[in-house]
């Protein structure tokens, strides 16, 4: 069992940190206003999902899915754990239908910005819907953390 919870909080730590540090940076880069500089790490942001987001978040489901299991738990009751199911279906229908087609256009506007030396105004537009679905694709999974921990 121990194996299983160790495993669980490095996908913890994987997914929360790479959503955080990923949402410092490009907050940074798009504050500093070099074009290079947005684009390099719009793309950085996307490469460390795949690195570190999509497999925290499978080293998270399929620990706590065998944990719970193990613990007898029901997942689908409306208790904690139903609840923080729930809470981490809704960030992966964030993730997927909006963060990441937002990404995908950050980067290619971001790539078509660099002749000019700004950001256009379809990078403007993408990067402030993403840093909104961005919040709440990192609130929820935080709720998720104070609902494992206060269990």
């Amino acid at each position: 069992m121990k194996v299983w919870l160790i495993l669980h909080v490095v996908g913890v730590v994987m997914l929360l940190g790479n959503i955080v540090t990923a949402a410092f940076w490009k907050a940074r880069a798009d504050l500093g206003g070099s074009v290079e500089d947005i684009y390099k790490t719009v793309r950085g942001v996307m490469v460390a999902d795949y690195f570190f987001t999509v497999p925290g978040v499978a080293m998270i489901l399929i620990s706590g899915h065998v944990m719970a299991d193990k613990a007898g738990y029901d997942l689908l009751s409306w208790n904690w754990i139903g609840i923080s199911y729930m809470l981490f279906i809704l960030t992966g229908v964030i993730w997927g239908v909006l963060l990441l087609p937002l990404q995908r256009r950050m980067i290619k506007e971001a790539k078509r910005s660099l002749s000019s030396g700004r950001p256009n105004n379809e990078y403007r537009r993408y990067s402030a819907i993403w840093n909104v679905a961005g919040i709440f694709a990192t609130l929820l999974p935080i709720a998720v953390l104070v609902l494992m921990i206060s269990k």
